[in-house]
């Protein structure tokens, strides 16, 4: 046990120090319940481990040229003997060239930094490594929509994805980010259950689902999937007729409960008849809504 508390110390030391090194949400966004559970343990107001792996996003800003890197970290509940979980995002660099820059981070701090606290040694080496990969990147402003066109076996797809929940601030704004960046329409319904649909070119929404279940989850799944074949001649706006939502938003319908945190489903089945969804409702729940 006192292995487990002295690394619940060093983690909960380290987030202070982060939290006073980057005290703006635009900079550092830290999961407040598995931060605060993490803080009554350490303090001994609480008995037991934190139920929620502390998890946060660092952005940081790289000049020459200037662009913005997303740092999206998870603690292992025996971090600092094993490193962090970490994914790196920055729009700027294909998939290759993010996986690329993540492989020699990940390389860095294994060589560097095992058993001691890193985030802010993975900050500095992105700092002053980055460049190399940004430098190599193709300098156009909308690679998805130029690139895209050039692809000829694609189709349109729609995937309905499932969670037991979604409360965590960090995956709600991951979400949204993320289905903006690949070009991907439709909603998200946070708190329990919870509900994603996306929908656009097959290989954006396969990318998105990559990113999503990788993240720390109690139960997801893709409940349905929707593809469409598109000949060569496909265009955006090809895409755009086939979509059912225009643009990607959260949903609230209603919000109760003890905790806020259940949607009223008879709002959210006439959201999905409006969207002429609504056979999807019954592949959620197993009943037929009303």
């Amino acid at each position: 046990m006192m292995a487990c508390s002295e690394d619940a110390e060093a983690q909960c030391a380290e987030l202070e120090l982060l939290l006073s090194m980057f005290p703006s949400e635009e900079e550092l966004l830290v999961d407040p319940l598995s931060h605060a559970e993490l803080r009554a343990y350490v303090e001994g107001s609480a008995d037991t481990p934190p139920s929620i792996r502390p998890q946060f996003s660092i952005k940081i800003k790289v000049e020459n040229p200037e662009v913005n890197i997303t740092l999206s970290c998870t603690y292992p509940s025996d971090y600092p003997q094993v490193l962090p979980e970490i994914t790196v995002r920055c729009p700027k660099l294909t998939r290759a060239q993010q996986m690329q820059l993540h492989s020699a981070l990940s390389t860095y701090l294994s060589e560097n930094c095992c058993g001691d606290v890193c985030i802010l040694s993975a900050v500095q080496w992105i700092k002053d490594n980055a460049q190399t990969y940004i430098s190599n990147s193709l300098p156009v402003s909308e690679p998805k929509k130029e690139s895209v066109l050039t692809q000829s076996k694609e189709s349109f797809t729609r995937l309905w994805i499932y969670s037991h929940h979604i409360y965590n601030k960090i995956k709600r704004k991951n979400i949204l980010e993320w289905s903006k960046e690949l070009n991907l329409s439709g909603f998200s319904m946070p708190g329990k259950p919870g509900i994603v649909c996306v929908e656009g070119l097959q290989s954006a929404c396969d990318e998105f689902w990559a990113r999503v279940k990788v993240l720390t989850w109690k139960r997801i799944m893709i409940r349905h999937r929707e593809d469409v074949p598109l000949n060569n001649n496909w265009t955006e706006d090809t895409i755009d007729s086939l979509r059912k939502f225009t643009g990607f938003d959260e949903a609230i319908f209603d919000p109760h409960g003890n905790r806020g945190n259940h949607m009223d489903l008879g709002q959210l089945f006439q959201f999905l008849n409006d969207k002429g969804c609504a056979d999807i409702f019954q592949m959620y729940f197993g009943i037929e809504g009303r």
